[in-house]
């Protein structure tokens, strides 16, 4: 029986994306393509791979076999094409990147630019957010998180900082009328701006100094999701409305210009740097090994 490749793909894609939308983004096909991809290759088998409903995608129970078995087999066929790129002068091709809005803000603009110089036939996608996905199943080559939230089976190299801080600051302004807290159970009283995940959680402060560890969850007039929306956290701070708890990194432009003033600096917790993961499992497209080693040499020269 003679399928079609693309088809088989789609089928794969689709499946491992929980949607036809999903499996667009992570494609770069249209989300009707797909769908037709699918009901060509459902037509030609004569059985039902997916069960649709308005609000998801699953494989029956055909569907998931078919799927266990061609995952391996696509993966292979996607190796052994990718062998021709060690022919060229430059390895070509798409790296897709899931990591935290932090990190596209902080990590990521000192390294990119000068890799897409090295390698211009590399097509580089970034996608920041905050949730913490499957990287696999999101369907990208590699991703950027701190050593706390690595997955199972994954390779990991450091990238960036090796080690960085949460600042707490808040505007002159706000500390002539407010007061300068002298301990971080003092935030209690204080108007603080928070972040909060799309999950609905909101992490604690946390703080240490000598050893010990403080955690307070203070209250304020703004809750801003965490990472989409840290920026009007940030000018919310400038302008007054409370302290703001972050990335050193991301305040020091303007604890450097006065805007914002450090607060409990000595309480400033450190923690390690992220690291660069990918799995260990599989072959490693040309695009990825080159940013790898792009990495790598750079942490070397340093």
């Amino acid at each position: 029986m003679a399928v079609d490749a693309g088809d088989l793909s789609a089928f794969v894609t689709v499946a491992r994306a929980g949607g036809f939308r999903d499996g667009a983004r992570i494609s770069g096909c249209s989300a009707s393509g797909l769908s037709e991809a699918v009901r060509r290759l459902e037509a030609k088998l004569g059985v039902r791979l997916l069960n649709r409903t308005t609000r998801s995608v699953a494989p029956t129970e055909a569907g998931a076999r078919l799927l266990d078995r061609l995952g391996p087999a696509l993966a292979e066929v996607e190796a052994a094409l990718d062998v021709v790129n060690g022919y060229r002068d430059l390895p070509a091709g798409p790296l897709r990147l899931n990591v935290p809005v932090s990190a596209a803000r902080l990590v990521l603009p000192a390294i990119v630019p000068a890799f897409l110089a090295a390698y211009p036939d590399i097509r580089l996608e970034v996608i920041a957010e905050d949730s913490f996905v499957d990287m696999l199943a999101a369907g990208c080559d590699a991703g950027i998180r701190y050593d706390e939230r690595l997955e199972l089976d994954m390779i990991a190299i450091p990238i960036g900082p090796r080690e960085q801080r949460f600042a707490t600051a808040a505007s002159p302004d706000y500390l002539a009328r407010r007061g300068t807290p002298g301990h971080p159970r003092d935030l209690l009283d204080h108007a603080c701006i928070r972040g909060q995940f799309s999950s609905g959680s909101m992490m604690p402060w946390e703080f240490e100094r000598d050893g010990e560890i403080v955690k307070v969850e203070p209250g304020g007039p703004l809750i801003v999701r965490v990472g989409a929306a840290t920026d009007l956290a940030v000018d919310a701070a400038l302008a007054g409305t409370g302290i703001i708890h972050l990335f050193e990194d991301w305040l020091r432009p303007h604890l450097d210009s006065g805007a914002l003033v450090p607060v409990l600096e000595p309480w400033w917790q450190r923690f390690s740097g992220p690291f660069l993961y990918y799995s260990g499992r599989r072959y490693l497209p040309a695009p990825l090994r080159a940013f790898i080693d792009f990495v790598a040499a750079r942490r070397s020269e340093k």
